[in-house]
């Protein structure tokens, strides 16, 4: 059987990514169901995405579980890129109140210049957000005691869930750079294990160091 998104997966593809992104991918896990009901339009079926499903996770876009899914930077910037095509659509006449909102709300966070929206250009991330060192201790000092005390984390916070909350406003290799820093000059310290169900996009936004291997958790240095 002919799959009905043949010639429009671009726009299958953004809308994709643009849900996800609307129910919080960046992140949290978005649950199947959630997300299926958010995509599946009148005349499509949710086996009509499985072909960019697979695209995106082979691109690092988004990362799948048994239970759902979660949206990378890398899918956030296909999702930019997708939305400044000049040749994206939505098709039909009628379009769901989630994707006018969702986009009223990617417009003026991307104005606003804040973490979960990284504009490009030419394919290009623009380069805003967090630029020094100084500005990075600031910033992640107060994300890590907002998720230790919003989450309950008892001072040991996972360093994935410090990045993702911080999103784009700064580099992978900044980040990384900044807060092995921060270390060094005794504001925090990175401890080891590993994340709670070993999910290795996780992993991935942990830190990996060849002194001190894998560290997946920050815990800020009482003065």
């Amino acid at each position: 059987m002919k799959n009905i998104l043949n010639g429009r997966e671009t726009q299958a593809r953004t809308r994709l990514l643009l849900a996800l992104w609307d129910l919080g991918g960046i992140n949290q896990e978005v649950k199947k169901g959630k997300l299926a009901k958010r995509i599946v339009s009148k005349g499509t079926k949710i086996a009509d995405y499985q072909s960019i499903f697979e695209e995106l996770t082979e691109k690092g876009a988004i990362a799948m579980s048994k239970n759902g899914y979660t949206l990378s930077p890398q899918g956030l910037e296909i999702l930019s890129q997708g939305l400044q095509n000049p040749e994206f659509r939505f098709p039909g006449t009628i379009i769901g109140t989630w994707v006018v909102n969702a986009l009223l709300e990617w417009i003026s966070q991307m104005d606003e210049g804040i973490n979960s929206v990284s504009p490009s250009v030419n394919g290009n991330r623009v380069k805003s957000g967090i630029k020094s060192y100084s500005e990075f201790e600031k910033v992640a000092s107060q994300v890590y005691e907002k998720l230790n005390r919003e989450y309950n984390f008892n001072h040991l916070v996972p360093i994935y869930r410090i990045r993702r909350e911080i999103g784009n406003r700064v580099t992978r290799a900044d980040f990384n750079e900044w807060l092995l820093e921060m270390q060094a000059n005794d504001i925090l310290q990175l401890q080891g294990g590993t994340v709670e169900d070993s999910a290795l996009d996780k992993i991935e936004d942990s830190i990996s160091t060849e002194l001190d291997g894998l560290r997946c958790y920050a815990r800020i240095l009482q003065p």
